[in-house]
């Protein structure tokens, strides 16, 4: 892609409306524009053969439509297929598509790193190297080979999409409009350490799912696995989410990594069932996937099964997540943008 050309993917129809007075034409070809990115999902200005030559050789004095395939496709045993792209600041992210049946997620990247510094995290390990823009998400969405099968899509890969907040909420408002993919809100879920400000946004202006990682439900233990909770405590941001509904359409989920000897008693699970109590929400139990330099080690499944047993005797759903990709650097809290792994 040409540095010097202004990408159309990721514009809202209010952005292309400017695009169509830069190059002569009336604000309705805005919706022309969104209908070639967005549905025909086409790759080249040329390509938009509804608006005229004129129109299309001025456009591509100035833009170009920005779609960039992965540099690089891994695949699992277990179906997963991982995906690296050109990133930010010299760092390459990576999406995840995960098949389950009748669904296909996509799990995406809004950072290339992360500045939340989670200790058990590869990608927070390895700091903070930019924000992707609108055009950097939504292009992860469009490229995989297996686009057009999507079924889902998890803001849960490289980076704190609450940390770019402005990126996140373009992309789901290209992911939801009419005039882009058209999805449901209700296939799209944002996972955030809880920025405080940032998520009351997210929960006033979408109608997206939530998911919290939680981890453990006390404060200094949670400070050492998760430096924020020093500036996002876990009990603030479960007071405002007690401000709004999941009971109906909108789902609210905790995410909570078990680690054998740090948070995996049935005392955690007895505090969490209290931390969380009232609320109409899943508490999702996680497998925790050996990362290297860390001393870190995984519950073992009967642990997280009493684990699991408890918060459903105390009213709280709780579920063991299947763990998806390991073998291919995929799961959760495994990625790092390097291209160290085999491609198939």
């Amino acid at each position: 892609m040409d540095n010097n050309l202004t990408p159309l993917l990721g514009m809202t129809l209010q952005q292309l409306r400017s695009v169509a007075e830069s190059v002569g034409l009336k604000p309705f070809a805005a919706k022309q524009m969104a209908r070639w990115l967005y549905v025909a999902r086409v790759t080249d200005i040329d390509s938009m053969t509804d608006l005229s030559l004129k129109a299309r050789a001025a456009m591509k004095k100035l833009y170009t439509v920005g779609r960039r395939n992965p540099k690089l496709e891994t695949l699992s045993a277990d179906g997963t297929a991982k995906y690296l792209f050109d990133g930010v600041g010299q760092r390459d992210i990576e999406a995840v598509m995960i098949p389950d049946r009748d669904r296909a997620t996509i799990c995406v990247s809004s950072q290339a790193g992360c500045r939340m510094g989670c200790t058990f995290c590869m990608t927070g390990r390895q700091g903070f190297h930019g924000n992707l823009s609108t055009c950097d998400i939504i292009n992860q969405v469009l490229s995989i080979p297996q686009s057009a099968d999507l079924t889902n899509i998890v803001f849960m890969g490289m980076g704190e999409p609450l940390d770019n907040l402005d990126a996140l909420l373009q992309a789901i408002e290209i992911l939801t409009a009419t005039w882009g993919l058209a999805w449901s809100p209700k296939r799209i879920t944002v996972s955030s350490i809880g920025k405080l400000k940032e998520l009351k946004t997210l929960l006033e202006v979408t109608k997206v799912h939530i998911a919290i990682s939680l981890h453990s439900p006390y404060s200094a233990e949670r400070r050492r696995l998760m430096p924020v909770e020093a500036a996002y405590p876990a009990v603030e941001v479960i007071e405002l989410l007690r401000s709004y509904d999941f009971a109906h359409q909108r789902r609210l989920s905790f995410e909570y990594t078990m680690w054998k000897g740090v948070n995996d008693d049935l005392r955690h699970a007895d505090s969490l069932a209290r931390l969380v109590k009232g609320l109409d929400c899943r508490v999702n139990l996680i497998r925790f996937h050996q990362i290297p330099d860390s001393d870190l080690r995984p519950a073992t499944t009967p642990t997280m099964e009493r684990f699991r047993d408890r918060l459903n005797d105390l009213g709280i759903t709780a579920t063991i997540r299947a763990s998806r990709g390991e073998d291919i650097m995929a799961a959760c809290g495994m990625l790092a943008g390097k291209q160290e792994h085999k491609t198939i």
